[in-house]
């Protein structure tokens, strides 16, 4: 794998007809011709590069293409920084001063001013370059040069700054732009956030197939102090890295829904959630499922599922904004987005585990991905649900404890991180 995380299959479109429960300022129930569909960044690519790990909710346009469902309401698509924070019982946390980094490909040109308008929207503290909350670099950690833009990745860019705002709104991040998707360009890129001053916490939403040579790059994830998610796919049942790297926090997906129980929400697993026992890694100590003799993923998990997924902002396309540019977005003759979309996948839910481990404020006994296997009670644990095809196995299928499709849950609080 260090030579090359080859990509993984497209996930298939699926017809998107599951409505969010009532109350919850998502959007409203999808009509007949709604899908959903992987970023640009989630196409095949060449043997070598990474893939991210977001889905966006679309259409089918009238040439067969999928384009991205656009509105110009924050309040009407996906849900807000409010409920994610209700969700996960992350109410009266701070994690000021503390950094997360996000690691990911290619440049986002508008990143600054999308975080500023996704944050103004939802009354989060202002995060600028100016008053020293946000900062984006090179994998080599200058300002300048930035690599090229590219709109699939800047999707990816602004799912991953505004799910740690949503959860983290007193963090700071710091955004390192790999040159490109290889291999070697992101481990370049992960070795500069991990090692910034301040950082707590890493993000890494991409991902590709395990192969023999992952173990090798496995030493750039290995950061005393930091701690390092990894997404765990978004096509199904099997397993990606770096989310099967030991030293990383494997983090799969959940379909999180209103709920009149005591908690308010229920969650089961997603069907895109990626899971499985590692062809390559060794069993860590702090893994005792045995249904698997390698290195299983996931750890835990948050909701990625795009019928329940996340508002996210992003302006990256090459039609220039405007009414002109959104009809071109919806015909399917343009790329990017233009204004606030509605967005899934475990690129969502990793994000948001770096946030809460940044919260939590306790990554300096973090080494890898053991913490939360000591603190199960402040996890919620996912129960039901499926991700695919193997024997009925918990590799595949939520259960009461451990399973591969969310892990150990998703947080209660911040004591499991």
């Amino acid at each position: 794998m260090a030579a090359a995380v080859t990509a993984l299959l497209t996930l298939a479109v699926t017809a998107l007809t599951v409505g969010l429960a009532t109350g919850v300022q998502a959007a409203p129930r999808a009509s007949a011709s709604a899908v959903t569909t992987d970023f640009g960044c989630a196409h095949p690519v060449q043997a070598g590069q990474a893939r991210c790990f977001g889905v966006m909710k679309a259409h089918r346009t009238a040439s067969g293409r999928m384009s991205p469902f656009t509105t110009g309401s924050p309040t009407t698509v996906g849900y807000v920084p409010s409920d994610l924070r209700s969700a996960y019982k992350l109410g009266g946390t701070s994690g000021s001063g503390r950094t997360v980094a996000i690691v990911d490909a290619m440049d986002d040109p508008n990143a600054a001013s999308n975080l500023a308008t996704y944050r103004r929207a939802y009354g989060l503290p202002s995060c600028t370059t100016a008053n020293g909350c946000f900062r984006k670099v090179n994998q080599s950690g200058h300002s300048s040069p930035l690599p090229s833009g590219d709109y699939g990745w800047a999707e990816e860019t602004s799912l991953d700054l505004d799910m740690v705002s949503a959860t983290c709104p007193g963090c700071h991040i710091l955004l390192v732009e790999a040159n490109s998707a290889n291999t070697p360009d992101l481990m370049k890129a992960e070795d500069t956030a991990a090692t910034t001053s301040g950082v707590v916490s890493v993000s890494n939403s991409w991902g590709g197939s395990e192969d023999n040579t992952i173990t090798s790059a496995d030493p750039h994830f290995h950061h005393s102090g930091v701690a390092i998610t990894a997404s765990s796919g978004d096509s199904g049942y099997g397993v990606s890295w770096p989310a099967s790297s030991p030293y990383v926090t494997a983090v799969g997906g959940t379909s999180l829904n209103k709920a009149s129980n005591s908690r308010g929400w229920t969650e089961t697993a997603w069907s895109g959630s990626g899971s499985g026992c590692s062809a390559y890694e060794a069993k860590p100590t702090w893994q005792h499922n045995s249904g698997c003799a390698k290195r299983t993923v996931a750890d835990v998990s948050a909701v990625a599922d795009p019928n329940t997924g996340v508002a996210v902002y992003d302006t990256y396309n090459d039609c220039g904004g405007g009414s002109l540019c959104d009809t071109e977005l919806k015909l399917g003759v343009a790329q990017g987005a233009d204004g606030w979309v509605q967005v899934g996948g475990t690129s969502v839910s990793s994000p948001i585990i770096a946030s809460v481990y940044a919260l939590a404020g306790n990554t300096s006994q973090v080494v890898n991905g053991s913490y939360p296997y000591r603190h199960t009670s402040a996890l919620n644990d996912v129960t039901s649900g499926s991700n695919g095809f193997c024997g009925g196995s918990y590799l595949c299928t939520a259960r009461p404890g451990y399973d591969g499709p969310t892990g150990l849950g998703t947080p209660n609080g911040t004591g499991a991180f």
